[in-house]
């Protein structure tokens, strides 16, 4: 099979190490799609960040691509003979993503990887070109990357599997792919006792072996994500990286946005953040069967944390009964969903606290998660966008329904952009082949200020007496550092007020006309329903 015999030529791949930490500006799309640049085989392309995913994927040029957007030349592009049929969302979306799996080289910051396996994608349902953006940069786990799981079953079977994911069911009997869960059961586990030769699976048709825990463990540095390699080999200053949200609608300003890889932001008081360790998965819950060396290891499947309870303005909420009593309340961590979701039965608590589904712009609402015995809240400017009528009034919550954890992943909220652009996210992966020995961690800083509900008051006072709506904006993914104009008291970069771009208006009113506004609705939408992860 020629996938076998790529595999093994490109095992030396190199990894050029420029520097142990770096850092980038990111874009934004109208707060519900944030991009970097990344170089793919000498192409710099603006992909989607996405924590909640584990895949890189760009566009093909075969695939209708919008006018000025660049995409990648496949010139270079090693095709090894299998496809990748990524799938996003929930049971009320359903979006995937599909093309062959290849590789060529790819740089992120100042970090180049050769040999960078990713999908070129010709047919998606996403809208992913709605935002300008070519593609995903997925920043999760090798184990639950697609592209991955497609090449170590390719590697060890010449019955060219394609994904072996599984789509648990919501109890809705809904079709669509609801939690996007690996299935990681080809791995044959440790038997003890046994001769090697009696430690894997034999395809009785084809005779073909099937993988060892540590088999599979050494494949994670070669065909992992790109972020996730850098860490395996040591190429960063520490596994690990951290993000932070800028804000462009309501009130444009908030933290600088940026991706830093190896470290956190330069001059961040390191000693505010709390640190949460990620959920592992038992071989029981679906996740990786531990080595020989370590039969006691359990495996990070996404970035999933710990909450403690939720509150809306100060008041506790109500555990969800949708889910067992006995599940641990986790929450999942993802830069690539604009909101933020939860159990249905307490979103319903939520609009019956707020006494309606919208609720006027000016009254802030906080809507907070206890980590770690540390309450983060979400900024009241994030929690609601305006409703699109004639005023700057009436605001609709940023929150929609999660499918109950029922099998497959175990987390019950999604914590989506609205949380993010109020802290200072870090993502640890620690040691990916063993975590006991350095744990995978998440760590929170939270940057809502303590007047923010002054601010989201001027800012509606604002746009009311000038008889405007709220202000939106977007601005590309820039080629090198976010526009900081100043740190707040934690040493977080802060976005110098109004942007780094011009806004789709005037400066006066900084909304774009009627015509325009439609369509950027009509996006805003279309991108939800995108929701990765």
């Amino acid at each position: 099979m020629p996938l076998v015999n790529t595999l093994a030529c490109t095992r030396r791949s190199a990894f050029e190490r420029r520097s142990p930490t770096s850092e980038i500006g990111l874009g934004d799309y109208l707060d519900v799609a944030y991009s970097v640049l990344v170089d793919v085989g000498g192409t710099e392309l603006p992909l989607i960040l996405d924590t909640g995913s584990a895949d890189l994927w760009t566009l093909s040029r075969k695939a209708p691509l919008p006018t000025g957007l660049p995409y990648y030349m496949d010139t270079a592009f090693q095709v090894v003979g299998v496809a990748a049929n990524i799938l996003y969302g929930d049971s009320r979306t359903g979006t995937q993503a599909r093309g062959p799996i290849g590789y060529d080289s790819a740089r992120i910051t100042e970090f180049s990887l050769q040999s960078q396996y990713f999908a070129l994608v010709s047919s998606t349902n996403t809208s992913v070109t709605l935002t300008g953006s070519s593609g995903i940069l997925g920043l999760g786990f090798p184990l639950n990357s697609v592209i991955w799981n497609t090449l170590v079953n390719a590697r060890y079977s010449s019955q060219r599997r394609t994904t072996r994911f599984s789509n648990t069911s919501n109890g809705n009997g809904s079709n669509l792919a609801t939690r996007v869960f690996p299935d990681l059961s080809f791995v044959v586990p440790p038997l003890e006792g046994k001769k090697d030769s009696l430690l894997r699976a034999i395809d009785s048709q084809d005779a073909v072996v099937a993988p060892t825990v540590e088999q599979v463990l050494e494949t994670f540095s070669l065909y992992g994500p790109p972020v996730s390699r850098l860490s395996a080999t040591g190429s960063l200053s520490a596994p690990m990286f951290s993000v932070s949200l800028q804000r462009d609608t309501f009130e444009i300003g908030g933290n600088a946005g940026s991706l830093t890889l190896g470290a956190l932001p330069h001059g961040v008081n390191e000693s505010g953040v709390m640190w949460v360790n990620v959920r592992l998965y038992s071989p029981e819950q679906g996740g990786l069967a531990a080595p020989a060396a370590s039969p006691h290891e359990l495996y990070p499947l996404a970035w999933e944390i710990p909450v403690d309870d939720v509150y809306l303005d100060g008041q506790k909420l109500p555990r969800s009964n949708l889910s067992s009593s006995t599940l641990a309340l986790t929450a999942l961590i993802d830069t690539g969903s604009s909101l933020v979701r939860g159990p249905q039965d307490v979103l319903s608590a939520i609009y019956t606290i707020l006494g309606s589904d919208t609720y006027p712009c000016a009254h802030a609402h906080t809507l907070a998660f206890s980590v770690g015995g540390r309450l983060f809240p979400v900024d009241p400017r994030d929690f609601g966008s305006q409703t699109y009528d004639d005023t700057p009034t009436i605001c609709t919550p940023n929150l929609a329904p999660a499918d109950t954890p029922a099998g497959g992943f175990l987390y019950s909220w999604s914590l989506g952009d609205p949380f993010l652009k109020g802290v200072l996210a870090a993502f640890y992966y620690g040691n990916l082949t063993y975590p006991s020995r350095d744990p995978p961690r998440v760590g929170l800083l939270s940057t809502v200020p303590t007047d923010a509900d002054a601010h989201l008051v001027n800012a509606v006072d604002d746009a009311t007496a000038a008889h405007v709506m709220l202000p939106a904006t977007m601005e590309p993914a820039p080629p090198g550092m976010s526009n900081a104009s100043t740190t707040d008291a934690q040493g977080v970069p802060q976005a110098a007020p109004g942007g780094r771009n011009q806004p789709l208006a005037s400066a006066a009113t900084k909304r774009p006309p009627p015509p325009l506004m439609l369509a950027i609705i009509f996006s805003m939408w279309a991108v939800w329903a995108l929701l990765l992860s």
